[in-house]
């Protein structure tokens, strides 16, 4: 069973149907898309997101084979700003989009960690992995900032063509020696998230 998550700055709403509408204005944009697995179509058909989330997710989601949520601003609730999922895929576990007007404010690094945590501490699984174009900087930067690592380089097929890739893993132990050494790190009195 999917449940909602928090962080300090937003709510991970799973992900429901209704939610197709506002994915369908936001998600569709060449500096969102370029960077994702070559099976996402561009230019993008009208109307996909519906069918995506009825005839895919949303029964992945129910057979417990994926967890998909909506990601919104505690201060905007009614607003969908993006989208973060957990796969049951040997090298392929974890993806994302966050809309253009909320990248690089750190939210995604949020939603990235609350994850995280849920698929570890929650589901039980022992390690994570999410292969990243070696082109995709932001990307790569969450999982540096979140403890992961490369573990392989190849080629991979992307909407913007094939490129070069890498995998990045953390393990269940690594993640939690990582939160414990960012909680050491923390400055006396700083709030946790």
């Amino acid at each position: 069973m999917i449940v909602p998550l928090e962080t300090k700055r937003l709510f991970l709403r799973p992900l429901q149907l209704a939610d197709a509408v506002e994915t369908e204005h936001l998600f569709p944009q060449w500096e969102i898309v370029k960077f994702l697995n070559a099976v996402v179509p561009w230019p993008w058909p009208k109307g996909l997101v519906l069918r995506q989330y009825r005839d895919v997710i949303l029964p992945a989601i129910e057979r417990g084979e994926e967890w998909h949520w909506s990601l919104r601003l505690k201060e905007s609730p009614e607003r969908l700003i993006g989208k973060i999922s957990l796969h049951q895929n040997e090298w392929d576990n974890r993806g994302y989009w966050l809309g253009l007007p909320w990248q690089g404010q750190g939210l995604m690094t949020e939603a990235v960690a609350a994850v995280n945590d849920y698929w570890f501490d929650v589901l039980g699984f022992k390690v994570l992995r999410a292969p990243k174009a070696v082109a995709n900087i932001a990307s790569r930067r969450i999982s540096q900032k979140t403890g992961m690592h490369v573990i392989a380089t190849l080629e991979r097929d992307y909407v913007s063509g094939r490129l070069p890739a890498e995998i990045w893993e953390i393990t269940a132990e690594q993640w939690r020696n990582w939160k414990r050494e960012m909680a050491f790190a923390r400055a006396p009195g700083e709030q946790t998230g």
